[in-house]
């Protein structure tokens, strides 16, 4: 059951209002999961029940995304303000140093947790912020392209492609290497999850300057990149283990751009591990 959070944070008018939804459960140390831009926290359901099993889990919808607001008048969506309300979200629910797990944006958004010092310990699945300005421009053609069609096609038509798997493919190959996989109900919901998503024009727009080329001192950082990315293609993933080079790197076989569906397994294995 989903559950919604209201707190305060600095703004340069002043103090804003933040709300958040997200879904917790489990027994543990505390575990926060972050979604790509676009996406919601039902991204992760795939991997939900084997996390919980040892962690508590904190699946979380993103400012802008899935059912939370976007971020009030005065709060840009970007990474400077995104880091501190995700800690200003940490601290309304009395979680101190959750680990942190984050796919696309949300894997960038972890390693930004980790190195001011916010996560106890950091998994990213193919996190943004490792491309080339060429590999950059590609990858926010192809969201807007998604999201182009998904405002573009009716609901009958979305309902009727999630029925069979040539249809799941064409609405979410993309970002799963088998699409096949996820339920007809679940490829609706993120359908109208992107389709509706608030925030989206303003995190692509803030994240066309966005590289990370620092290390992130002191946490325990395992980064997993899918061999069948189609997004964010996993020669990124070398990138990402020069800038951080105590990372623990981990190839996903078979897996695309959001592993957690094609390879639930594997996905929480990393998972687990690194937070151990």
């Amino acid at each position: 059951m989903a559950s919604t959070v209201s707190f305060t944070v600095d703004s340069p008018q002043g103090l804003r209002t933040v709300e958040v939804s997200y879904e917790r459960t489990g027994v543990g140390a505390p575990l926060v999961l972050l979604h790509g831009i676009g996406h919601h926290r039902q991204a992760w359901d795939p991997v939900l029940r084997i996390l919980a099993a040892e962690r508590d889990v904190i699946a979380v919808d993103l400012p802008g995304f899935g059912a939370s607001p976007a971020l009030p008048h005065g709060l840009a969506h970007d990474l400077r303000t995104m880091v501190p309300v995700l800690g200003s979200f940490f601290e309304a629910l009395g979680v101190v140093r959750p680990h942190v797990a984050g796919n696309s944006l949300g894997g960038l958004l972890a390693l930004e947790l980790g190195r001011e010092g916010l996560a106890r310990s950091v998994t990213a699945l193919s996190p943004a912020g490792f491309w080339t300005p060429s590999e950059r421009r590609y990858a926010f053609g192809v969201l807007r392209a998604m999201r182009g069609a998904a405002l573009a096609m009716p609901m009958p038509l979305i309902e009727r492609l999630s029925r069979s798997s040539p249809g799941r493919a064409a609405l979410t190959s993309t970002i799963y290497a088998r699409p096949g996989r996820r339920s007809p109900a679940a490829v609706v919901s993120e359908t109208v999850a992107l389709r509706e998503a608030t925030g989206f024009r303003q995190t692509l727009e803030a994240g066309s300057g966005v590289t990370f080329a620092d290390d992130v001192p002191g946490v325990p950082v395992s980064i997993a990149w899918g061999s069948k990315d189609r997004l964010l293609p996993r020669r990124q993933g070398v990138r990402a283990g020069r800038a951080i080079p105590r990372a623990r790197l981990v190839r996903l076989p078979g897996c695309g751009h959001v592993p957690m569906n094609d390879d639930p397994a594997a996905v929480a294995r990393v998972v687990l591990d690194t937070s151990r």
